[in-house]
């Protein structure tokens, strides 16, 4: 048996896209509509919402975060998974982008769960711990700026209750982490903070090759 993981080739991945979970309509109609976007390429895809939604369901969570909404696929994959009591802290900027993600949020239901707020998320998140919401969060999902990567896993992880998660995406960023030749601001930053991750005492991690690839990082 090999130690290393499997590549995946086109077969394999027919395979597991027939295995996979069916894609709530929703989901389908919101992927498609942001298909046609200059930008889509910034949407998950349902392989790595699937691996949202088991997280969330695993962890029991409640309250949760978002550093990046763009048209709203994973804030709406979290916000279904959700109980009736959870709620989804939903951070961007784009108030042109997340006017597509409130539409979408109204017609699954579950507007009510999600607290979208525009502006910067560090101002965002820098005044939530001001409100003493430290150690109140079960889970974050950050998916926005590369430079701004380790502020936001900063912040986040003050926010996080022990035994709370944290998911980082694009961290594979395309395999450029693993070119040395690639020496662009992005993936530096997102190259520091997979090792920062890595050798972090207070968590417990695990870099999946999902989709862009996800770094998961457990708070202690």
């Amino acid at each position: 048996m090999s130690r290393k993981s499997l590549r995946v080739d086109d077969s394999l991945e027919t395979y597991l896209e027939e295995l996979l979970a069916e894609e709530p309509d929703v989901l389908v109609r919101l992927r498609d509509e942001t298909s046609r976007l200059e930008y889509a390429n910034m949407q998950i895809g349902w392989e790595q919402g699937r691996l949202m939604t088991l997280l969330l369901r695993c962890l029991g969570a409640q309250n949760t975060i978002e550093i990046g909404v763009f048209t709203g696929y994973s804030t709406l994959v979290t916000a279904l998974a959700l109980p009736d009591t959870g709620r989804v802290v939903a951070c961007d900027i784009n108030e042109e982008w997340t006017g597509i993600a409130t539409r979408y949020w109204r017609e699954a239901g579950v507007a009510g769960k999600i607290d979208l707020r525009i502006g910067p998320a560090s101002d965002t998140l820098d005044v939530m711990i001001a409100d003493g919401e430290a150690a109140s969060y079960d889970f974050a999902f950050i998916d926005a700026d590369k430079t701004g990567y380790d502020t936001y896993y900063e912040r986040c992880l003050e926010l996080l209750r022990p035994g709370g998660l944290i998911a980082i995406d694009n961290a594979l960023w395309d395999g450029a982490v693993a070119d040395a030749a690639d020496d662009s601001a992005d993936t530096r930053a997102i190259r520091a903070l997979n090792t920062r991750i890595a050798r972090d005492p207070r968590v417990e991690a695990f870099l999946a090759p999902v989709g862009d690839g996800v770094h998961l990082a457990w708070k202690r």
